[in-house]
Order: structure tokens, then C-alpha cells, then sequence
């Protein structure tokens, strides 16, 4: 009788341990894909009339989850990485308008939570394979007193990653030369600068901005002053960065599978330079697609995708892995080229792109996938963004968030487990444009705010009986297009939304928590909405 006890105990004890383990989710190694100047238009998923194709990227929709209203921070390139990584809107630092260049303090501050310092404090091996554009810091200054023999600092390493292999910045922003860890691997010592493509599938007189290469020969000494000029590596080829990069990743995989099975875990951010200007596709691509040269570079960013989920097969580790993908803004303004003269929208219907505070600047593929957890196919139309990325790894791995990291970060994993949730899962969307205009998105709401003249870099705010619209309001439930500005009709969401924002700006967050230092800016609440 006693051995029977003992025999249905440990039963008992097996199902307790089984259900419990079915609550639980096993840490999986994660892979950020990030991609450059890439349109909501630009993966065949999205978009079933695109004049290219992308089976890889199509394969992350079809057995992951599509946020159909997914955005990056930033309508330009630096501020979103900034923010990608620390779960915090960029237009809190230092940084108001534009980008960075190659060469300075790193825009992420020191002891700053990164995502892979969340990670490799959370048992992960944590590399960055690709495009850092976060600024780092070189021995000397342009073309004078460079030292490229000595460890750079203030980069990647600096930051979270124990690996690092890429090049600093974009490549019309020198310095063009690969960089290993804290290391310059080759001295470039040489000059570049932008040189006409005359490629008949991407020159035309009517494509703006023009087309250019960054190709040999280069130069001993900069030319007529330095400006525009690049420092460049002789073995530097724009046409190989993405090989190099995709092979450089394949081969971090396949060297960090083995430690994954055994319980250490690994997180690759991948940031591409495609299709970002220069349009340089490599040979084996060239000529392939339906849309010219941009969409060549497209199918070759595709491929290259493709090359990092093969090897996820390849080392039976994908079910486990979730990746996920996006790009750091909307599409470039050759957008309306390839519309015109190739019938493909890369901002598919919404308005403008690259660089503009209304949807094409900011709404981007928006992917992940993770096939232990996610279930495949699924859409979701809640607005987020990718600060969101930083809380939702950290409630993966069951990690808290202290009050100053990740302040504009909410969670996603509710979501992606399946599980019941509202549209109030996430509060308000903030979109920040290269000019320094905002947005606050809120439901079916939309509150565009241009900051005029003046040089404020916060929106100027004016009495409706003014009679100057600087504000556009839209409702994107009925009209994503942005076509219909309802400013005048409804002025009660007008006042609660730059209520709303100017709460954001001062409290230093977005998320619930303890209010963060409020960065003095030019903002003025006005009377009007004070009460």
C-alpha cells in the first residue's frame, strides 16, 4: 500500500512539474535583423504587388506575427538605433534633429541599460554584426593626427556586446573600413566621396536623390578642401558589405548553437546597411528584379536574411530563436521614382517617407517570429513601436526594468504569447521627424505637431482661434493615408493630446514609474490647456 502511495506521489509530483514547466518559457536566443531605409511596402508580405521579391522575409510573416502598425522611433537613422537599443525616445538626449556621423561620443550614455547589457546581465553571449551610425571614438580627427593602430572606445563593446564586427556609420559617412571588437582592421588611410552611378537600371535624371557609389579609385589626399570627402580602407568594396556582414553572422550561429542547447543562449543584433543609399548590389544580383537597381539591392537584403534563418535551420535551433525584424525608418525619397517608373510602393498608401513625420517616414515592417510561442500567421493591428523591443526581452527573461531604463518601453509578450489583451496594452506612440516635428498617436488618433519657425526643436504651439493649422489630426482607423485633417472639427483631442505629449516630455517617460530629470527644452505649455 505504501509502495502504491509513494508510486501515485511522484505521479503527482511529475504532472505538477510538467504543468509548471508548460508556464514557463526557456530563455531563446534572439536576433535582431534590422534593416536601413526600408519601406512598409518593401517585403512581399506586406505588399502582394511589389515589383521584387522576398521569400525570407515573407517566411517571418507567414510563421511569426506582423504588427501592421509597427513603427521606428525616428523618421531617420540614428535617433532610431538609439532607441531600438535603450526602450527611450532619443529626442531626450542631446540629440533633437538629424543624425550622427561616425566619429564622436557615443549618442548611448555610460551605464545606460542597453538591450545587450539587459541580455549578457541575464546569462546571454550578446554580438553585433553590421551598421553601429551611434558615433564612436577614433585616436585624432579628420585627416589629422589619425592613429588607426589604437582601440577605438565608446562603441559597441562599451554597450553590451562581447562580440563586434562592422563599420561605424553609413557609407556616405566615412569612416569605411571594417572594425573588429575595439579594433580598426585595416588603416583608411585613404580619401572617397561620392561618385555618380551611372548603372543604367539606377541612373535617371528624374530619381531623387541621385544615385552614387562609394567604388575605387580613392584618393591619397582630399581634394579642394575636405567637405564631402570620406576617410576609406583600400580593400574596402561597397558591393561585398552585405556578403560580409551575412557570413559573418552565419558564422557567429553556427560557432554560438552548441553553447545554446547547452543552456547559454545568444543575441545577435544584425543592423544591414540595405537598401540605404549607395544602391550597391552585388554582381550575383544584379539584373534580377522587376524595379531596377533598388529592387536588385532588395532581393540581395533579402537573400542575406535568408542566410541567418538557414543557418538557424541548419543548427536545428530555430524553434527556440525568435527573431525579429524591422527597419530603422521609411523609405527613402527615390520612393517616388520607383513608383513612377517601376509601378512599386514602397511606402505602399501612406503618405511621404524617409525623413517625414506622417506614416511613410516611421510605419515599417514590423516582425518576429519565435515558433515555440508565436503562432504563425498572426496579425495585429495595436500601435507599437520599437522601444518596445527592450521591456518585452526583459519580461522574456524575466527581468525587471528599473526606473531609468527602457522609459518609453511597454511589453509585447502578452501579445505574442496569444494571451487576452486590450488596445490599452499600449499607451501612446511618440513619432519624432528629422526637422525636430512631433506626433502623438493614441488609438484611431493621430496629432502631427510642426514646431514652425523659430528654431524651437519642440512643436509651437498656438490657439485654435489663430487660425494658423500647424497641427494636423488625423483618424488613421479611417484614414491611414493621412488625407483628411479633422484639426478644426475636433479640438477637444487636439488640447487632450498636447496635454498628453507635454505630460511625456516632462515626466521623462511614457511607461508607469518614477518621473525621469526633464531635459529643459524651448517647450511652452500654453494657457490654453493648462486647466
Amino acid at each position: 500500500m505504501m509502495h502504491l502511495l509513494r508510486q501515485r506521489l511522484a505521479v503527482l509530483v511529475l504532472l505538477v512539474a510538467i504543468a509548471a514547466g508548460a508556464q514557463s518559457i526557456e530563455k531563446p536566443n534572439i536576433i535582431i535583423i534590422y534593416t536601413d531605409d526600408q519601406g512598409y511596402g518593401d517585403v512581399g508580405a506586406l505588399n502582394p504587388d511589389a515589383k521584387f521579391r522576398t521569400p525570407h522575409m515573407d517566411k517571418l510573416a507567414n510563421e511569426g506575427i506582423t504588427f501592421t502598425d509597427g513603427h521606428s522611433s525616428d523618421a531617420v537613422c540614428s535617433p532610431s538605433r538609439y532607441s531600438l537599443l535603450t526602450g527611450r525616445y532619443s529626442w531626450r538626449t542631446s540629440l533633437k534633429k538629424g543624425v550622427l556621423g561616425a566619429d564622436g561620443p557615443c549618442l548611448i550614455e555610460k551605464d545606460r541599460m542597453t538591450i545587450a547589457s539587459l541580455l549578457k546581465d541575464n546569462g546571454y553571449s550578446t554580438a553585433m554584426i553590421g551598421k553601429w551610425h551611434l558615433q564612436m571614438e577614433f585616436e585624432g580627427s579628420l585627416g589629422k593626427d589619425r592613429d588607426w593602430s589604437m582601440p577605438f572606445v565608446d562603441g559597441p563593446i562599451e554597450k553590451g556586446f562581447d562580440y563586434f564586427f562592422g563599420i561605424p556609420a553609413s557609407m556616405n559617412y566615412g569612416i569605411l573600413t571594417y572594425l573588429e571588437n575595439d579594433t580598426v582592421l585595416d588603416p583608411p588611410v585613404f580619401w572617397t566621396k561620392k561618385k555618380e552611378d551611372r548603372n543604367p537600371r539606377t541612373f535617371s535624371d528624374t530619381i531623387t536623390p541621385k544615385g552614387y557609389r562609394m567604388t575605387p579609385p580613392y584618393e591619397n589626399e582630399p581634394k579642394n578642401g575636405s567637405n564631402g570627402w570620406v576617410e576609406v580602407a583600400a580593400s574596402f568594396n561597397d558591393e561585398l558589405v552585405l556578403e560580409t556582414f551575412a557570413n559573418k553572422a552565419v558564422e557567429y550561429i553556427n560557432a554560438s548553437a552548441e553553447d545554446a542547447k547547452k543552456g547559454k543562449p545568444f543575441f545577435l543584433y544584425f543592423p544591414l546597411t540595405s537598401p540605404h543609399l549607395p544602391h550597391c548590389t552585388h554582381p550575383d544580383f544584379q539584373g534580377r528584379s522587376n524595379c531596377g537597381n533598388y529592387g536588385d539591392f532588395m532581393e540581395e537584403t533579402d537573400f542575406r536574411v535568408g542566410q541567418v534563418l538557414d543557418a538557424l535551420k541548419a543548427n536545428d535551433i530555430e524553434d527556440n530563436t525568435l527573431v525579429i525584424f524591422s527597419s530603422d525608418n521609411g523609405a527613402e525619397t527615390n520612393y517616388v521614382y520607383q513608383r513612377e517608373e517601376h509601378g512599386h510602393f514602397s511606402s505602399l498608401n501612406f503618405k511621404g517617407g524617409k525623413r517625414d513625420i506622417y506614416e511613410g517616414g516611421h510605419r515599417v515592417p514590423f516582425m518576429l517570429r519565435w515558433p515555440s510561442v508565436i503562432k504563425a500567421g498572426k496579425i495585429v493591428d495595436v500601435p507599437v513601436c520599437q522601444t518596445d523591443y527592450l521591456a518585452t526581452i526583459a519580461d522574456i527573461v524575466g527581468a525587471k526594468l528599473p526606473d531609468n531604463a527602457g522609459e518609453d518601453s511597454y511589453s509585447l509578450l502578452p501579445i505574442l504569447k496569444g494571451e487576452s489583451y486590450d488596445k490599452s496594452v499600449r499607451g501612446p506612440v511618440i513619432h519624432h521627424a528629422v526637422s525636430g516635428h512631433f506626433a502623438i498617436r493614441e488609438g484611431k488618433w493621430k496629432l502631427n505637431m510642426f514646431r514652425g519657425s523659430g528654431g524651437s526643436l519642440e512643436p509651437r504651439i498656438i490657439q485654435p482661434e489663430e487660425g494658423e493649422a500647424i497641427f494636423e489630426l488625423y483618424n488613421m482607423e479611417q484614414d491611414p493615408g493621412e488625407t483628411t485633417n479633422l484639426y478644426f472639427e475636433h479640438p477637444d483631442e487636439v488640447r487632450r493630446l498636447t496635454k498628453k505629449i507635454t505630460q511625456i516630455i516632462k515626466e521623462g517617460r511614457t511607461t508607469s514609474g518614477k518621473p525621469q530629470a526633464y531635459v529643459k527644452t524651448n517647450w511652452v505649455m500654453p494657457e490654453w490647456f493648462k486647466s
